[in-house]
């Protein structure tokens, strides 16, 4: 059995509440936060963008704390779930390491790549496991497509298109702070950039057009390229105004024998695809995936059982390894750079 200390209760907390309730071989012992209604259980209020608002929840049988290091001192805490705000990621996840327990850190890794550097060089030192919560291979439409890739029945990846852009997150305070969660690159796009380097590997260089908004990228399109120039690889990214479409996500990804399609849309309230998971084979046909589950939960259920499995097992993780977190980190700094430069930069 697993026994998890889990430090935040705001949505993304609850989120993790909700998914690790799916699971067996793992319980939640501990629990982390310095705001006292929800020390008690009390969450209700909360509400994100996706998922059911918080509730009252039964604490009984767990050890509540107000202060990080009496969590990290209980011995009955294996492993340490950080779903905190961004700025906290670094220096809780490491005194947890430090601590010597295993750690599950939200995405984005951190706000800047040295302190992703940090969390790793102390995730060595400690011999503990660093696992970084990027989930979304874990949601159905992201899972067919990484498995229908490294199937190798259409062969060899050739390139792809992706989108993912959010009406402005007025609920979300500090979204657009630098120094707190870094507006849409790092709390958005890093979900594209952390699956383009899974699919694709590192890119060489990158180049990025758009707007800044109080010195953050707004709304971008970046174009990716890889040692590999058969590759071509492109991502549109960033936040509207406009709040009658406050989230959307889509992908085309380019196989030698085979088109991968998808499109997601949350237009006047109502979720839906504008296209489906869909294949276009070399041979004229068009292949729609029945894919199972539509509850957002089950995709954060699916993330917390690797996370559980690699602690079990003392294995890192190859989706959620903080490596490769890092790495998506890198590129998300590039594009950065190149959109305030006005230029190319390597990665």
């Amino acid at each position: 059995m697993i026994r998890v200390g889990l430090v935040g209760l705001g949505f993304i907390g609850w989120i993790h509440w909700l998914a690790y309730h799916k699971l067996g071989g793992v319980r939640i012992a501990a629990i982390c936060e310095t705001d006292k209604r929800r020390l008690t259980g009390d969450l209700r209020g909360l509400q994100g963008n996706f998922g059911p608002p918080g509730e009252q929840i039964d604490l009984a049988g767990i050890s509540a704390y107000a202060n990080l290091d009496d969590l990290l001192g209980d011995p009955q805490v294996d492993l340490v779930d950080i779903a905190l705000p961004t700025s906290l990621h670094a220096d809780m996840a490491i005194r947890a390491l430090e601590a010597g327990k295993h750690v599950f850190c939200e995405k984005p890794m951190a706000l800047r790549l040295t302190d992703c550097e940090r969390m790793v060089d102390a995730a060595r030192k400690a011999n503990r496991l660093l696992v970084i919560g990027h989930v979304l291979p874990f949601f159905p439409e992201y899972d067919w497509a990484l498995k229908t890739i490294r199937g190798g029945e259409y062969g060899a990846v050739r390139g792809g298109a992706f989108r993912r852009v959010i009406a402005d997150p007025t609920w979300l305070k500090d979204f657009w702070s630098a120094d707190r969660i870094g507006g849409p690159m790092l709390d958005l796009h890093v979900h594209d950039a952390h699956f383009i380097r899974l699919v694709f590997g590192m890119p060489q260089e990158v180049v990025t057009c758009g707007r800044m908004r109080d010195g953050l990228p707004e709304f971008w399109h970046s174009q990716f390229r890889f040692a590999d120039r058969g590759l071509t690889v492109e991502a549109t990214s960033g936040a509207i105004d406009q709040q009658g479409r406050p989230f959307t996500h889509a992908f085309e990804i380019h196989l030698e024998r085979a088109t991968l399609m998808f499109d997601f849309a949350v237009i006047g309230g109502e979720g839906r695809y504008l296209c489906g998971p869909t294949l276009l084979d070399d041979q004229g046909g068009v292949q729609r995936a029945q894919l199972a589950g539509g509850d957002p939960i089950d995709a954060f259920a699916n993330e917390l059982r690797e996370v559980v499995r690699c602690v079990r097992d003392g294995q890192a993780s190859e989706i959620l390894g903080a490596i490769l977190a890092q790495d998506a980190m890198r590129i998300c700094e590039s594009q950065s750079e190149s959109l305030q430069r006005g230029t190319s930069v390597k990665v």
